[in-house]
């Protein structure tokens, strides 16, 4: 196909499909002639994923070349695929220096040694990690270290469900995508699964009919007005 017909069929303008080729994203066209270049399957699905990766995973230009190298190195292991797909998640902040913030990283090392995970601790998700936790101590949740197990043990469940589904795919270029594909995207797909599972669990909770209704108590003049009726 050329090029036009391979925009119009992704959706990606002519433009950014010649940005993506210049920058190596994308391979080149097979030339059919000094002004012509022939697009083929290969190219239009390379094409879907890297703009599944920047639009729904986030990833930056720079990074989604760093994964689809490692994608497209056949010497490289599929673990090692999995994890530079994994190290351009998150990862950008700039770390604090506090208290909050080193007992953060003492409990992710915690942690990472209690469960025998086989990971790192100065990795971009235990950094983020980190992060969280110093944040939450420094708004007065602090206990929140003792669920940490708790989200661990969905944690593993929801690995080894993206794994189950790499193992369906047969062919060995198709295993690396899924691993990307279920890191990356899989990531966008949790959050908004937790987020949906949240409503529901606070609305059977929390909600009228839910065992646990509660009311928020009244909030600023509101609550002196209350307090002055008693």
């Amino acid at each position: 196909m050329r090029i036009g017909e391979l925009s119009r069929r992704t959706g990606v303008s002519v433009p950014t499909i010649k940005y993506y080729v210049r920058e190596g994203l994308l391979p080149p066209g097979e030339l059919t002639s000094p002004n012509q270049a022939s697009y083929g399957e290969a190219h239009e699905r390379r094409l879907r994923l890297i703009r599944a990766l920047l639009d729904v995973g986030g990833l930056k230009v720079a990074e989604i070349a760093d994964v689809l190298a490692a994608v497209d190195d056949r010497e490289r292991p599929l673990h090692t695929v999995l994890g530079a797909a994994a190290d351009r998640l998150g990862g950008a902040d700039a770390e604090d220096d506090d208290a909050e913030a080193a007992a953060a990283r003492a409990a992710v090392a915690d942690l990472l040694s209690r469960r025998g995970w086989v990971t790192y601790e100065s990795s971009p998700a235990a950094a983020d990690l980190a992060r969280a936790l110093a944040a939450m101590a420094r708004l007065g949740h602090g206990a929140f270290v003792e669920v940490l197990d708790d989200y661990a043990d969905a944690a593993e469940q929801v690995a080894r469900t993206d794994l189950a589904y790499v193992d369906r795919q047969v062919a060995v270029e198709d295993m690396v995508e899924g691993a990307v594909i279920g890191t990356v995207l899989g990531e966008a797909v949790l959050s908004s699964l937790r987020r949906m599972a949240h409503v529901d669990a606070s609305a059977r909770r929390y909600g009228a009919d839910g065992p646990r209704e509660r009311k928020r108590p009244p909030h600023g003049h509101a609550a002196h007005r209350e307090r002055g009726k008693s």
